[in-house]
């Protein structure tokens, strides 16, 4: 089953903490350098293959996820196009794509994306230059649009939020951060009593 959580970290202990409790998808997101990418990537990947129900993913570096190993990779709009990147990465591989509108995310499952990650859902300050927040209403109609394909909503999603989203799921970054095993704990929990949307 594909993670209904996933954690966006440039940290090994967030990841050695929110990995453990239930199934997760680490996304690597290092906006340093190709080697520090790649070292967390390696070190992320041990964490995940032990634990045995987490994925890793890298944001943006499609070399650096080829290169380690990783399970996939996320792109946003202003990387490669996720046609070329299912080329490189082959059919096997997990490629999530960013999307704010149904018309985006129809062309990127098109192109070979696996899931999508849509938002921003709420205001949130974990990434400069944001457009403005879709809400839930923006997240369901992306939904919609692409039914089978798992949408993960981001921007600023607490776990007391996930309930007022219909997607597959969500993806958390400062949410996480100050106390990875009780956040992913709690999200994962508010995802179970919400159940499947």
């Amino acid at each position: 089953m594909f993670p209904r959580l996933h954690i966006v970290t440039d940290s090994l202990d967030v990841v050695r903490g929110a990995v453990g409790h239930g199934p997760v998808a680490i996304q690597v997101r290092v906006k340093t350098s190709d080697r520090a990418a790649y070292e967390l990537t390696v070190a992320a990947l041990d964490v995940c293959r032990a634990a045995g129900d987490a994925l890793c993913l890298v944001d943006d570096r499609v070399g650096v996820a080829l290169a380690a190993g990783a399970d996939g990779v996320h792109v946003g709009a202003e990387d490669l196009p996720v046609s070329a990147v299912r080329r490189v990465l082959g059919p096997e591989a997990i490629v999530g794509a960013t999307c704010r509108t149904p018309e985006t995310a129809v062309a990127a499952v098109r192109d070979g994306a696996s899931y999508l990650g849509t938002g921003p859902a709420f205001a949130t300050t974990s990434k400069i230059g944001l457009p403005s927040p879709i809400g839930p209403e923006g997240i369901a109609a992306v939904v919609a649009a692409v039914p089978g394909t798992p949408v993960v909503a981001i921007g600023g999603i607490t776990a007391d939020r996930v309930g007022l989203l219909r997607s597959y799921g969500v993806a958390a970054i400062s949410a996480i951060a100050a106390n990875p095993a009780g956040a992913a704990k709690a999200f994962l929990a508010a995802l179970d009593e919400r159940g499947e949307a």
